[in-house]
């Protein structure tokens, strides 16, 4: 494939990019956000073979997103790049086996430029596409950093940039059969009972995005005294986080910390009938199963990372003059999360129960077994 500037639409058919590499060593929300993008690529050339290059947990990301991603290669850290051990030690023989690949083209949607560009150029692709800053020289193919939208329009604005049709921003989280299976066995052996299932999941990764765990079990409390069912959920390395809930709680929780995969977990969700969570990765789980969501948003800006359908999805947040927070543990008193009252979540997620009860069917087993169907544009994937 000839060297060029693929801002500019696709026009012939000895353009269209066979090797496709995507460099993108981001955690979960940050994945989810970039589905859209994935899917209108994968629309747009179905017989590109398409490369994730990112961190070794994507390695189940690619598998449930098999129909839009062809594999994974583990980016091994660089520094400037906090994901993981910040050391260039790797960088020389995973460049050498990047340029073997012979990239059709690279694209960088890892974030706004300087070092994920450096990344980039080091592939040695025929072509090369993402962000620049305002203080970076333009390259072809690099379009600036559009700071104003939120998080996946970021990406459908540079999957646009290469000629590609990319309006649809929903966001997709498929279930397997495992996963079903999964949820029916936690039904089963905790009681589950859909029709008044909240699920309350107070971990995030950073400090600085965690609302307190004894203002989750007053919500948690509250909401139980109006007769809701409440899962406590979380991944095993936050078994203090929401064992300080549990603690502080007086009203019956279901105990579902380290019970579920991710899988297992989205299909719990998707039978909920509210998620209360902090700004973090199961915001976007909750949006990409159209389950109603209470999200008190800590530090995070929220206009970027907020789930983009806030009617069904309430955000809670507080604006000092810190915020956006870079700090991974906030070191003014973590006013944008104590400024957040228990009596605004509880309020929130009432309105947001009340709503749902008014817009459900007849059939409340309707609602309940709803699993968004694969949006169109990832049938055409091969």
């Amino acid at each position: 494939m000839r060297s060029r500037s693929v801002s500019s639409p696709v026009s012939s058919a000895d353009a269209v990019p066979r090797r496709i590499a995507i460099f993108r060593a981001l955690q979960l929300g940050d994945m989810l956000c970039s589905v859209p993008a994935l899917r209108a690529l994968r629309h747009a050339w179905p017989a590109a073979r398409i490369s994730l290059i990112g961190l070794p947990w994507a390695a189940r990301f690619v598998e449930r997103y098999a129909s839009l991603i062809d594999e994974l290669i583990v980016f091994p850290g660089a520094i400037g790049f906090p994901e993981q051990e910040e050391t260039d030690a790797a960088l020389p023989r995973f460049f050498a086996a990047m340029r073997e690949r012979r990239f059709d083209l690279a694209l960088q949607m890892h974030g706004s430029g300087g070092p994920a560009n450096d990344i980039v150029r080091g592939f040695g692709a025929a072509a090369s596409a993402g962000f620049h800053q305002p203080q970076e020289t333009p390259e072809p193919g690099f379009i600036p950093w559009p700071d104003d939208l939120p998080e996946p329009h970021r990406y459908l604005a540079l999957m646009r940039a290469l000629g590609i049709k990319a309006h649809d921003d929903s966001l997709w989280f498929p279930l397997t059969p495992h996963d079903r299976c999964e949820y029916a066995a936690l039904e089963t052996r905790h009681g589950i009972e859909p029709e008044r299932l909240i699920v309350l999941h107070p971990g995030a990764q950073l400090p600085s995005r965690r609302w307190p765990p004894e203002r989750f079990a007053e919500v948690a409390d509250t909401l139980s005294s109006h007769g809701w069912q409440i899962a406590i959920t979380g991944t095993s390395n936050e078994a203090a986080i929401t064992a300080a809930v549990l603690g502080a709680m007086t009203a019956p929780a279901l105990h579902l910390t380290g019970s579920t995969t991710l899988g297992g977990l989205a299909a719990l969700v998707a039978r909920a009938r509210l998620v209360v969570c902090n700004d973090t990765g199961i915001s976007h789980v909750a949006a990409a199963m159209r389950t109603p969501s209470t999200v008190i948003a800590s530090g995070s800006d929220t206009h970027r990372w907020a789930p983009l359908d806030r009617s069904r999805h309430h955000v809670l947040a507080d604006y000092p003059p810190c915020r956006p927070c870079a700090f991974r543990d906030c070191p003014y008193g973590h006013t944008c999360a104590l400024n957040v009252s228990v009596s605004h979540v509880v309020d929130a997620a009432l309105e947001q129960l009340a709503h749902s009860a008014r817009a459900q069917p007849a059939d409340a087993s309707v609602l309940h077994a709803r699993t968004p169907h694969p949006p169109k544009e990832s049938r055409h994937a091969t």
